[in-house]
């Protein structure tokens, strides 16, 4: 099962994929340090875990590594929903009930999904 995030991990990662673009630790660093009193080098450890676990990749940018992250926001959300879902025991119960617990904005939000695939689950 794919684990979450760790709360520092978590939030490079929001800012990471808020960016758009790949980013350096000072990058990100210079970011969070908007909000609150950081380390590079704590920083720069999260964002090398954050590599091995693979979910950023990087690339050597003279004595620095330029960070940009494997896959979307939304994609590594459907992951963790999927790695959930698989060690449930019941699938079927676990689906009823995270249907029976959605706002209706996250009904309509699934309705609107369900538009855009094929059957078979794939696109289109």
């Amino acid at each position: 099962m794919m684990r979450g995030l760790g709360e520092l991990e978590s939030t490079i990662m929001d800012r990471i994929w808020a960016r758009r673009r790949p980013a350096t630790v000072r990058d990100v660093l210079e970011d969070l340090r908007q909000d609150r009193t950081i380390a590079y080098t704590t920083v720069m450890t999260v964002m090398d875990n954050l590599h091995t676990k693979g979910l950023l990749k990087r690339q050597s940018a003279g004595r620095a590594y330029v960070y940009e992250p494997v896959a979307s926001k939304e994609a590594y959300t459907a992951d963790l929903m999927r790695g959930v879902l698989a060690v449930s025991g019941n699938q079927a119960a676990t689906l009823v009930h995270f249907l029976e617990r959605l706002t209706p904005e996250e009904a309509t939000a699934l309705e609107a999904a369900l538009q855009v695939i094929s059957p078979r689950g794939g696109s289109g």
